[in-house]
Parts: structure tokens; sequence; C-alpha cells
């Protein structure tokens, strides 16, 4: 199931990335013991999916990325991309810059910090999440780190449709469009696994040799009503974004161009 999912050429990162999960993941309480069988099917595989709506090499904010859930996830499989974890936790954060220099992912930053340190700092193409807050609440974290043409991208459990509609005077107070509910992987769900060997046992850390399925994932995609007037900066912190710490360089990529 996971090269349906991933490219064959990432294979071999993502199933390091399962391993860090799996030992130190757990040690330093980013992820549950009883997580670990499932780390595919639950979390890498659900994760991968959201790269289907993300445009080629575009900035990539994951707020709240805890254990790189699923904006580690993401640099992994799209090289193409430039992704920032914003995490405020400093063991979290830890956790991440070492996964990155051990995964040699030279595209992505680490910023220890909460979301609206960043606001009037920086805006992104993309700004992801995975299980932080309802989406009334995630509006405003998110959408400042929104460029004009971008979008947020968050994944929702079932009750999606019900937070939506809790959050019509949000979308409408920040001047966000109507938003888009996306079922990601229904195309994959169904016929044979090609990357299925016929060995259903496997490593604690859900090897991609062994028998893995794959549920769909839910996501709400917001972007701006009227780009063209979006305010720049939306709302900026009093210390000017000061109190946001890197936990880590990043080591650009030769030529590659900057973006805001």
């Amino acid at each position: 199931m996971a090269r349906r999912v991933f490219s064959s050429g990432r294979l071999d990162a993502l199933q390091r990335y399962a391993e860090l999960l799996a030992t130190d993941g757990v040690v330093r309480g980013l992820i549950g013991p009883r997580e670990v069988p499932r780390l595919w099917d639950r979390h890498l595989l659900n994760c991968g999916l959201l790269a289907q709506v993300v445009p080629n090499g575009v900035t990539v904010c994951d707020v709240g990325s805890g254990a790189g859930l699923p904006g580690l996830v993401l640099a992994i499989a799209r090289p193409d991309l430039s992704v920032t974890l914003v995490e405020p936790l400093l063991r979290r954060t830890t956790f991440l810059e070492e996964a990155v220099a051990a995964l040699d992912l030279t595209s992505v930053e680490v910023v220890r910090g909460r979301a609206e340190a960043l606001h009037g700092v920086r805006r992104f193409a993309v700004v992801t999440s995975r299980a932080v807050a309802p989406l009334d609440r995630l509006l405003r974290w998110s959408m400042p780190l929104v460029e004009p043409t971008g979008a947020l991208v968050a994944m929702k459990g079932s009750g999606v449709r019900d937070e939506v509609a809790a959050a019509g005077p949000t979308l409408r107070e920040l001047g966000c469009a109507e938003p888009e509910v996306l079922t990601l992987g229904l195309d994959l769900t169904h016929g044979p696994d090609p990357s299925t060997t016929g060995s259903t046992t496997g490593s604690t850390t859900g090897s991609t040799t062994g028998s893995t399925t794959l549920s769909t994932t839910l996501a709400v995609r917001v972007a701006w009503a009227d780009p063209s007037g979006v305010p720049w900066p939306i709302a900026a912190p009093p210390s000017g974004g000061r109190d946001v710490e890197r936990a880590g360089r990043r080591r650009p990529k030769a030529n590659r161009r900057r973006r805001a």
C-alpha cells in the first residue's frame, strides 16, 4: 500500500522516520506505544495522502507539528517543498531537529514557537495541521500565515462538517472563501496492493513489506475570498515576532529561490 501513496525512492527515508517514531518518539512521549504497530496505516499513509493537494515547489508551514505529522511526512515524500515545522514545546522541536538531521532533509526548518508569533512576519503557500484545534480557532492561528493565493489545508476527523458550520462567523470575519471538505485516498482504497509481497509479518514500525490498510483521509481546504484584498500584515504580535526561536538552521539547496 505504501507504494500507492509514496514514490519508491522515498520509502527508505520514511521507514527510517517510522523507526525514529517507534523508538525515540515513544521514549519522549511524542506518540503512545500502542500506536507503534499502526504507524504506517494510521499515521504515515494518511499524512502522505495530503501531498495530493499540495502544489509543486511551494512553501509549507505545519502548525503544531508535534512529532512531524503531517509536516515531516510531506517533507520526506515531497523534496520539492520548502517546509517549516512550527511547534512550541522544546522536547518536540528537539526530536524534530534530530529527525531532520538524521534524514538529511535540506529544505526543512524547525521553529520553536506558536503560530501567532509568525503573524505579520512570514507567509506560506500552504498551512497544514493535524488534530491541533477546532476549525474556528485554527483559522485564527493559521490564516494570517497564508499567502493571498494560498490555502489552509488541515487534516480533520469525521466531524469536519460540523466544525465548518460552527466556524461560519470566523470565516466571514477573516474574509475566507467557502471551505472545501476533501476526501483523500478514495482512488487508492480498492484493488490489490502492488507493494505487498505476500508476507504479513514485519517490524514493529509497520514494515512497508508487510500488509497495511489504507483509510481515506478527511481534510478541509480554506482559501481567501478575495486574494487582492488580503491585508499585510494581518496580525503582528506586540513583539514583532521576536518570540520565535529557530530550533535549527535550514540548510538551503543550491540555487533554490528564497520564498516568503
